[in-house]
């Protein structure tokens, strides 16, 4: 049985539930692109799992984007390297990654006005760009 991957101290998956397969990478490569399947596709089933509490699933879901299926698969592809071991690693990488990402909860954000100094720098600011571009055009035209 292989041992559990961890995603943070309290918070591990089975690799069972990682599903990987292999495909031919695109782009250039020589020879040897067309022949070797060097390029992993790694699926997870988030929907189905039942080791990550459901808010982590929700913000999970929400990072990962264009790469979660309708049906709740994450599908991470990687292709950088010309080697099929270092590939596995990367996709395995990444979604370990993902995962860690949701599991910490995003503080707030909380409303603020500006200050009144802030307020003056920026009207300052405003005044001096003001009198650049006054200076830049022709003195006849102002006055």
């Amino acid at each position: 049985m292989a041992e559990p991957i961890h995603i943070t101290r309290s918070l591990s998956i089975d690799p069972s539930e990682i599903e990987e397969s292999f495909v031919r990478a695109s782009g250039p490569g020589g020879q040897n692109i067309n022949k070797v399947a060097s390029a992993v596709q790694l699926r997870f089933n988030l929907a189905a799992n039942t080791s990550l509490p459901e808010p982590v699933k929700r913000r999970v879901a929400s990072l990962a984007g264009s790469r979660l299926t309708k049906d709740g698969v994450i599908v991470i592809t990687a292709n950088s390297h010309r080697d099929q071991p270092l590939n596995r690693a990367d996709a395995l990488e990444r979604l370990v990654a993902l995962l860690r990402a949701g599991v910490f909860v995003p503080k707030p954000r909380i409303a603020t006005r500006p200050t009144l100094a802030s307020k003056k720098r920026r009207l300052d600011k405003k005044t001096n760009r003001s009198v650049v571009k006054r200076m830049r055009s022709r003195p006849g035209d102002s006055d």
